[in-house]
């Protein structure tokens, strides 16, 4: 029996690579469903929302598939930082994250209509800023496009001029958390292609 295909409803380069880097064959389908964003809310509990909002629009559409749904956000205390709206909205996130340790939270959604399956979970890692001036985040930002990340930073982009330490995995502060995925995603028979 053939094993129902992984669909990623999610545009983001970062996910696809990290899918691609696994071994992973998949399809992209980007999902129409709008974000929420609630201050009543843990990240945690938004970031797996908005997952389950993207995975099951797509799920509709391509019930024998298995559709992944992914939001990741970033927390400083009950403050959670999307993607900025700006290049002014971008630098006031670096600045208020500048110095200081914040949680970077990827909510993941799996759903298989057909087999009528779903997981949610999230995943959480702790990041500390380096201390920046303001030059110093309007160069961080000349080299790479804040715009489409969430904290306006990417850990896989010039990540080094930025980032001090980290606690947790690597790969869901870039917007999968692979080493927990792996397991789930093998437990609705998507497995690796070298795994074959």
């Amino acid at each position: 029996m053939e094993p129902p295909k992984l669909i990623l409803a999610s545009v983001s380069p970062r996910r696809a690579d990290l899918l691609r880097q696994w071994e992973y064959d998949f399809v992209v389908v980007p999902s129409s469903a709008g974000e929420i964003h609630s201050d009543d809310l843990s990240a945690g509990e938004v970031a797996q929302i908005n997952a389950y909002r993207e995975a099951r629009a797509v799920s509709k559409k391509f019930p024998d598939a298995v559709t992944l749904g992914v939001d990741t956000l970033v927390a400083l205390g009950t403050r959670l930082y999307g993607k900025p709206a700006s290049l002014e909205d971008a630098a006031r996130m670096v600045s208020e994250l500048q110095g200081r340790t914040h949680t970077v939270v990827t909510g993941v959604c799996l759903i298989y209509l057909r087999g009528h399956r779903q997981k949610m979970f999230w995943e959480q890692t702790d990041v500390t800023f380096r201390k920046m001036t303001p030059e110093q985040i309007r160069h961080y930002h000349a080299q790479v496009n804040p715009l489409d990340k969430a904290g306006a930073y990417g850990i896989q982009e010039k990540g080094g001029m930025i980032i001090e330490s980290l606690d947790g995995s690597l790969s869901n502060v870039a917007g999968l958390p692979m080493e927990r995925l792996q397991p789930e995603l093998a437990s609705f028979g998507i497995l690796q292609i070298a795994a074959h």
